[in-house]
């Protein structure tokens, strides 16, 4: 039985369908018509059901982040990419149990370490893993630097049973939310240009690096610009919000919504919503958005509530109203949630699951 999103209990994470599948179709055709795959980061949404649509629209498979992310996607036969280097034996034991169960997963090292943990792990589980060098490309937050340091590591792969050398990943924190086209674009190719020169070195000795991976919704009609690029790891574009908003403007529609309800209004000045530290991410130096009420902002008022300042809005919400906001940083905001309320001009169409299968999905 369908539910409108005013009878709903708040708060409540939504996506707008029609705005969502239009996300979709145009990151898939930009990548398309650039002969460049996408494999888009699963981290934004944690939502098997979204991941399958974007590889129903032409994507190779996702990126994750986390093993439980990977173990949720591979679950479902979806491609994995794990874009974080992990240096212990139960998690790289855990990510040769998933090849050995016929999972498709590739992995990234910034170590030789963390080469040879993977190493043994294959060996017991009778498996090859497809071993990506994380290059770092200006941030230091993983990565082996694009020197002579990167190309002896990716030799040791493609030297060490157990393992294949699969490409190279670059992706640049600081590129994704750098403000202003020109400065991002000149960011972005400014951080590939050492990436590319790794690329270079490899393929000469004999290598295969065809595969360089990374890139963002921040930097999407960039990167396709770059030929040596062959993969982009966008994440948010499908459901966006007010930091990457900031950055690409309406290049993507605000498909995710945060629903919540009005409880208090016995202040001239603000209302008071159901919706605070436990309904948004609040890392970001500025919180949510609310929809459709100009010159209104949220102000944290505790783990379940936030004021709405209200300016010069006349007349004031009432008691009881529902107001939609786009959340400052999609995937923590997501991470709050058990479902997604998957809506239509104001009806609830489906329920999809986050952080776990979908009833009826292959284990």
């Amino acid at each position: 039985m369908s539910v409108a999103i005013r009878d709903l209990p708040t708060p409540a994470l939504l996506l707008d369908r029609t705005l969502f599948e239009a996300n979709i179709r145009k990151m898939a055709s930009a990548c398309a018509a650039a002969g460049m795959r996408l494999r888009p980061h699963a981290k934004a949404h944690k939502c098997v059901e979204i991941a399958r649509r974007q590889m129903e629209a032409g994507a190779v498979g996702v990126c994750v982040a986390t093993l439980r992310e990977m173990e949720l996607m591979t679950g479902a036969g979806i491609p994995v990419l794990l874009t974080s280097p992990v240096a212990d034996r139960v998690k790289t034991d855990r990510v040769a149990g998933i090849a050995a169960g016929g999972g498709d997963v590739r992995v990234v090292v910034d170590h030789p370490e963390q080469a040879a943990m993977y190493a043994r792990s294959a060996a017991r589980a009778g498996v090859t893993l497809r071993v990506l060098v994380d290059l770092d490309v200006g941030d230091h937050r993983t990565g082996v630097p694009c020197d002579e340091r990167a190309i002896r590591l990716a030799r040791d792969v493609a030297a060490t049973g157990g393992l294949e050398f699969s490409g190279l990943q670059a992706y640049s924190v600081s590129g994704s939310h750098t403000q202003g086209f020109e400065a991002r674009r000149r960011h972005s190719r400014a951080v590939f240009g050492p990436a590319i020169e790794v690329q270079r070195e490899l393929a000469a000795s004999g290598l295969n690096a065809r595969t360089l991976t990374g890139g963002s919704t921040g930097t999407w009609n960039i990167d396709v610009e770059i030929p040596e690029v062959s993969e982009l790891q966008a994440g948010s574009y499908p459901l966006m919000d007010v930091a990457y908003r900031a950055v690409v403007g309406d290049d993507f529609a605000p498909a995710l919504r945060v629903l919540a309800t009005v409880i208090s209004v016995n202040r001239r000045d603000r209302v008071t919503v159901d919706a605070g530290f436990k309904a948004f991410a609040t890392d970001r130096p500025f919180g949510p958005e609310p929809l459709g009420l100009p010159g209104v902002h949220w102000e944290w008022a505790g783990d379940e509530h936030g004021f709405l300042h209200l300016g010069t809005l006349s007349p004031p919400p009432k008691l009881g109203q529902k107001i939609e906001f786009m959340a400052p940083h999609t995937d923590p905001t997501v991470n709050l949630y058990d479902c997604i309320r998957v809506v239509r001009d104001g009806v609830v169409e489906e329920n999809w699951p986050l952080k776990r299968l979908p009833e009826g999905s292959p284990r």
